[in-house]
């Protein structure tokens, strides 16, 4: 390798490294933090970097792969079910902005063929800021959060056609730009007609037989492959890249593998789309930026101010309330990544180049900058431009309160899927009053049609607990799982009703502490939970009275799942989970002859001083569970212990060193 090429991937690493991490302490998204990099160490900043052809095929992959998680992600059933949002809400927003935004780049001395690129790009909003802040701050299932779902996910399929618009509009076609774009629909529609009958009768068996393997290797080197073939056909078919990308991920997205494709090209994905980021913002001309100034701040202006106007007047169309239509525009006022994608294609093109392309970049890259304080604070902002909002707010506590009246000792159960449904239906039977609040507005609807004690609200408001009847209620129930929720509402609850019972549900055992420690008074993960009935069930089938079969049970669940919460993971550690996931399992010891630990009482180790259990004891071959202090320890003993990795290590060099 070229000494000088590997001194700039260690320079561009490096600096990434330290923005990211910069980034991250000042919780801005990550995307800004590449796009920084890239103008700090890119021509146009301290000039580190090149803008070279190879840089560019890195960004060229990079986008490949962005479009193919789109494709990966496409759902039709998803689209259909929010259509009027997604199509509706969604296709007006981005064909307006279209044509008024490239109508006033037309209008500035813009060709045509760049007007209508400029359109496009401004017309889109970032789905990977927007989503995050909202999930953050979980507002992803309020009103706001779904519209705003909605029309990102149109902005985001709305990509593809201009994906093949622009080869059309710089491409070498003569005659009209109509023209252009006839020819280059024809060509898509032959690729799709070659690409999608070949998908679907090849794509599945082929990943059935690799899967069959069972070698992980193999498969995430065909899914490259498959990636990488549909892309290269589209190119050779006059088209972009990140089209054939695109279209990989839908077919993949169709079989039952799609979920294993999606874990396995992660971390390809999250790399190359870094380093794409990164190459956008190499394009950046600080130069041109400064001598453009003031169209630059300008088109910011524009783009927050005129986007959020938009946004809310077709929410007002769709019969959204003010202050909730206020809020979607506000959420995707900003410009986006996919934005720098067909930035990047124009360029590619020869569609859109010059100071305009640097004045609509910089525009874009500072909207974004300013998307995590207007998405953060967008309730306070959206009370501020809209005095009544609260009224509406306030009118949803009143529904609540008016629902709870004066019932005394009743439950309050957060969250009303079939858990939440079950858990009513329980208490019915006893005469217990309940009041459930849920977020799907179709789901309270039905159930009050029912007759069911059921509201509109969001339970991580302490208002909306307050609402519900919190000081008056005798326990509340927290049947969804989602811990960043479940914290903020245990929070609440123990803040006004520190002695209220609270039961809470959760997959696993991750966070089993973490809730506890939180303030619910009983945490049921499910999967133990799940484990313990079909052991139970095991047992009775082959035998064991039912008295013993209860004992289980009831020191099971005392010692607060202890026993079931570890386990011995092998391989796959951490798959799927957090960092945090199952910090506490079990693991095994052998004691060789000259091991510390032997000849010793097992209470003169002190192991419980650094938090581990010793389960098991298995001797010659018989495995004795739940040792005594006074077990003596010799060489040859499996001693099974249980704890976090940190006192496992600990614990081993107890045992073996002393």
């Amino acid at each position: 390798m070229d000494p000088f090429a590997f001194h700039n991937i260690l320079i561009l690493l490096g600096v990434a490294v330290v923005l990211v991490a910069l980034f991250r302490y000042l919780h801005l998204p990550q995307i800004l933090a590449y796009l920084f990099a890239g103008i700090l160490v890119g021509p146009y900043g301290l000039g580190w970097i090149p803008d070279t052809q190879e840089t560019r095929y890195l960004a060229e992959f990079g986008l490949v792969f962005l479009m193919f998680t789109i494709g990966l992600e496409f759902s039709l059933p998803k689209l259909m079910a929010m259509k009027s949002i997604v199509i509706g809400l969604g296709g007006a927003q981005v064909l307006i902005s279209c044509l008024a935004f490239g109508a006033v780049a037309w209008w500035m001395g813009v060709p045509i063929e760049g007007a209508i690129v400029i359109g496009g790009i401004l017309a889109l909003s970032s789905t990977a800021i927007v989503m995050k802040l909202l999930t953050e701050q979980l507002e992803q299932t309020s009103r706001h959060g779904r519209h705003a779902f909605g029309v990102l996910l149109f902005q985001d399929l709305v990509v593809v056609p201009f994906l093949i618009l622009i080869p059309a509009l710089g491409g070498d076609a003569e005659g009209s730009v109509l023209a252009a774009l006839g020819w280059a629909l024809f060509k898509s529609v032959a690729v799709l007609v070659v690409i999608f009958p070949l998908g679907r009768w090849l794509l599945r068996p082929l990943l059935h037989e690799v899967a069959t393997a069972r070698q992980r290797e193999f498969f995430m080197l065909t899914v490259l492959l498959v990636t990488l073939v549909a892309a290269w056909l589209t190119h050779q078919a006059g088209l972009s890249l990140a089209l054939g990308a695109f279209l990989a991920g839908m077919m993949l997205g169709e079989t039952e593998y799609r979920h294993q494709v999606e874990s396995d090209i992660l971390p390809f994905r999250d790399i190359l789309l870094g380093l794409f980021f990164v190459t956008v913002g190499m394009m950046l001309n600080l130069d041109v930026v400064r001598q453009w100034w003031p169209w630059v701040l300008a088109s910011v202006a524009a783009i927050l101010v005129f986007k959020t106007v938009l946004i809310m007047g077709l929410g007002k169309f769709f019969n959204m309330e003010t202050g909730v239509a206020l809020r979607t525009g506000l959420v995707l006022s900003q410009g986006g990544e996919f934005g720098f994608a067909l930035l990047l294609q124009a360029r590619e093109h020869r569609v859109l180049d010059g100071d305009a392309a640097q004045i609509v970049l910089a525009a874009v890259v500072l909207s974004m900058l300013a998307a995590p304080l207007i998405v953060r604070y967008n309730g306070r902002l959206a009370k501020l431009m809209v005095p009544h909002y609260t009224r509406v707010r306030e009118s949803n506590l009143d529904v609540i309160r008016a629902e709870a009246g004066e019932t005394q000792g009743h439950v309050i159960i957060c969250g009303y899927g079939r858990s939440g449904q079950n858990i009513a239906w329980m208490l019915e039977q006893e005469g217990i009053p309940s009041l459930a609040l849920d977020l799907d507005p179709v789901r309270v609807r039905d159930a009050r049609d029912a007759g069911k004690s059921v509201v509109y609200g969001d339970a991580t408001r302490h208002e909306v607990l307050e609402a519900a009847g919190l000081r008056r209620a005798k326990a509340l129930v927290i049947s969804f799982n989602d811990v960043a929720s479940t914290l903020k509402i245990l929070e609440s609850t123990r803040h006004m009703r520190p002695d209220m019972a609270v039961i809470v549900r959760t997959m696993d055992d991750a966070d089993l502490d973490r809730l506890k420690a939180a303030g619910a008074t009983e945490v049921v993960p499910e999967s133990l939970e799940g484990s313990l009935m079909m052991g139970s069930h095991l047992l009775l089938l082959l035998g064991v009275p039912v008295s013993r079969i209860v004992r289980h049970v009831r020191n099971v669940r005392g010692d607060r799942y202890r026993m079931l919460r570890g386990f011995f993971h092998g391989e796959d550690v951490f798959e799927g989970k957090g960092p945090d996931a199952y910090r506490e399992r079990f693991h095994s010891v052998t004691l060789p002859p000259g091991a510390h630990a032997v000849g010793k009482l097992l209470a003169d180790l002190h192991l419980d001083k650094a938090n581990i259990v010793v389960s098991a004891v298995r001797r010659g071959g018989i495995h004795g569970p739940q040792p005594a202090p006074d077990t003596k320890l010799a060489a040859g003993d499996v001693l099974v212990l249980f704890g976090t990795p940190e006192s496992l290590e600990e614990a081993e060099k107890i045992l073996l060193e002393g």
